[in-house]
């Protein structure tokens, strides 16, 4: 028996919830209910520690209570202004990441032996 949108909806909510919670704050930005599938089409739009603020493609089956990783694209600093404006799906605390990697680290001290 096919599922609502909204119990797909909801199904979906509580699975990005528990698998994506932890980069909060989240935006939604896109999302397109397929009843044949019972699945949502979807991006969401937040700041990854790795790489920054990306918008990312989602696919929600509704069925099998999956979660699939569609693509991704890295936001101009223009679009994540937009972004901020708008009310978050997931809400959460907004820090800034420090990229794990030389050319992103702050130049600090040099370290003189004697």
């Amino acid at each position: 028996m096919p599922s609502t949108q909204e119990q797909i909806t909801a199904q979906r909510d509580a699975k990005v919830r528990e698998t994506l919670g932890e980069l909060a704050p989240i935006w939604l930005v896109y999302e397109e209910f397929r009843p044949r599938e019972d699945a949502i089409i979807f991006n969401l739009v937040y700041n990854d520690p790795s790489y920054g603020w990306m918008n990312r493609r989602f696919k929600y089956d509704g069925f099998n209570n999956v979660l699939y990783h569609m693509g991704w694209r890295l936001l101009s600093e223009v679009e994540q202004l937009e972004i901020l404006e708008q009310t978050p799906y997931l809400d959460g605390e907004l820090a800034v990441h420090v990229k794990n990697a030389p050319q992103h680290r702050a130049s600090g001290t040099t370290l003189v032996q004697r």
